[in-house]
């Protein structure tokens, strides 16, 4: 390599690692690198706040397999940034965090937005480091690519002093640190998984995200053919299985069906499937129950303090287990099959019907919620994208809407409220000409709202849904169930998103009622500018569980 600045050797270590797009609000003390991305060929995204440059960036990586650049400033912009960098740990998403520090000569001395990036901020990623020197910065991240790849992805943070950006370099390897190749799932332990599952009489698939990042939703569509079993998604990964297949049973997490819980409680035999198996997953950790016998394959099956460990925790890739079992499991079995279809069949009935979100009579004011979603099954293209916010208003969408393969939902398993507008930038960007769909509560999308610029300027044409009952919903319900009388802090004032939509560039609708919905929708998938559609939701609606006429005792 000819002698070039640090700045631009990092540029082509990470392009060639895979980065095709890099996120920002831009700050003076990385430069050096800024500068130089599009010669690397990577796009540069400017965004109108850190934290929404961090959900676009993590939500990229999520949905490409491929790492994605997010640079910020210094203590500032790293502390505006740390929830998406929590976020991407969360949804195991490779994001590259450089954040711009202090000159060398300054450090120590409480210089401007100091900080040590490496111990605060970085303690959100995988893996931290702040280098000293030019050959340690240029180590760094070729370190960083490979452990932001390598096992479970993750976000990692390098810090740059910026005055080692500038540097000549003479000579630099571009070089990619290797990464270590999962080991093939050990045939016994295969073997040893699939008889359980064969011999089980109420056996369940919980499968997660790692099916979809090893590209193997095919080959668990086949498994649970042959094997006759039912599989149930883990949590916003309702595309791991075709939601319309007779034996998908639904969505774990929250506002999941009854059935969900009900059948994975049942279960004698449980494999967890490309999944870590998080509190919201698992019911609070009840999940697997006690007497369950359970198999769990992971790239990283690991759940510390476990009381009720695995039977086998098999280390692989799910596709690589998945190739091995199909080859195990032989042609589908009739005698297995026929014994269990009536039980199948009676499980799908019971998810049917326990996922049905637009039967509550309602007659106003404001929208249906289920009925809105019934809508948005109908209209919105099959291979849509959904993106979707922290709250209760997404409980209506995470049991009543079916996806198919095709489709995708985009959710922050961190629980971070804002995600749902950036995120939906970042899949416009990966996948353009796309429908992309961000449902959001009123006080999520004020979080983020400044951004939809973002969307105009970059050509980014993105759907917004916005559920507004002018309040903090999800708290004030934990605050109802408290009986302490009052909701302090949760009550908000009244926000015209439709006009703040039309003052940064797309369209706003307002939407008052059910008959508004199908037009303003249409209008909306029809016409190539970004909208944003305010829907008014009466504070009847709690929460899918909690309806005007279906309240919990």
């Amino acid at each position: 390599m000819t002698s070039s600045t640090a700045g631009a050797v990092i540029a082509r270590i990470i392009a060639a690692a895979g980065v095709t797009r890099a996120y920002t609000v831009p700050g003076e003390s990385f430069l050096g690198l800024l500068d130089v991305l599009p010669d690397a060929g990577i796009r540069v995204v400017s965004a109108r706040h850190e934290g929404a440059a961090s959900f676009m960036a993590g939500a990229d990586a999520y949905m490409t397999g491929r790492p994605a650049a997010l640079l910020v400033t210094r203590a500032v912009g790293a502390a505006n940034a740390a929830i998406g960098i929590h976020t991407a740990y969360s949804d195991s998403a490779s994001v590259i965090v450089f954040v711009g520090q202090v000159p060398r000569r300054n450090r120590g001395r409480e210089a401007f937005q100091e900080v040590d990036l490496a111990m605060t901020i970085g303690g959100l990623a995988k893996w931290a480091v702040e280098p000293a020197t030019q050959p340690e910065l240029i180590a760094a991240v070729h370190e960083a690519t490979r452990v932001a790849l390598d096992g479970r992805p993750g976000p990692v943070l390098v810090a740059l002093h910026e005055d080692l950006l500038d540097e000549v370099v003479e000579a630099a390897e571009l070089r990619l640190a290797p990464i270590a190749p999962m080991p093939d799932p050990v045939p016994d332990d295969v073997e040893a998984t699939v008889e359980a599952l064969r011999s089980a009489r109420r056996p369940v698939i919980l499968a997660g995200a790692g099916v979809l990042r090893a590209g193997a939703v095919p080959g668990l569509a086949g498994l649970a053919d042959r094997l006759a079993v039912p599989v149930i998604a883990g949590w916003r990964r309702p595309e791991v299985f075709d939601n319309r297949h007779p034996l998908y049973l639904g969505m774990t997490g929250y506002w999941a069906p009854s059935s969900v819980r009900e059948r994975l409680l049942a279960a004698d035999v449980v494999l967890a499937l490309g999944t870590r198996l998080g509190e919201p997953a698992t019911f609070g950790y009840r999940v697997p129950a006690d007497g369950t016998r359970w198999f769990h394959v992971d790239l990283d099956p690991r759940r510390p303090n476990d009381p009720h460990p695995p039977e086998l925790a098999i280390p692989a890739d799910a596709g690589a287990f998945l190739r091995a079992a199909l080859a195990i499991a032989g042609p589908r079995d009739p005698a297995t099959s026929d014994a269990r279809d009536a039980a199948n069949r009676s499980d799908r009935q019971a998810y049917e019907m326990a996922s049905a979100v637009d039967g509550t009579a309602w007659h106003g004011p404001g929208i249906h919620p289920g009925r809105l979603v019934t809508t948005m099954q109908r209209l919105i293209p099959a291979d849509a994208i959904i993106t979707t916010d922290a709250g209760n208003f997404a409980g209506w969408v995470a049991r009543g809407y079916r996806f198919g393969t095709a489709g995708k939902l985009v959710g922050p398993t961190s629980g971070a409220m804002g995600y749902a507008l950036p995120s939906a930038i970042a899949a416009a960007l990966v996948h353009p000409g796309r429908t992309i769909i961000a449902v959001a509560g009123d006080g999520g999308l004020g979080m983020t709202i400044m951004d939809l610029e973002t969307a105009v300027r970059e050509g980014a044409r993105i759907i917004v849904l916005c559920f507004d009952n002018q309040r903090y919903g999800t708290i004030r319900m934990w605050q109802e169930r408290r009986n302490s009388g009052v909701g302090i802090a949760t009550e908000l004032g009244a926000v015209d998103f439709a006009a703040i939509a039309r003052a940064l560039g797309a369209r706003g609708v307002t939407v008052d009622d059910d008959a508004g919905v199908v037009p303003a929708l249409s209008d909306a998938l029809a016409d190539p500018r970004s909208t944003v559609i305010q829907l008014r939701i009466d504070r009847a609606w709690v929460s899918v569980d909690d309806t005007p006429t279906g309240r919990p005792s």
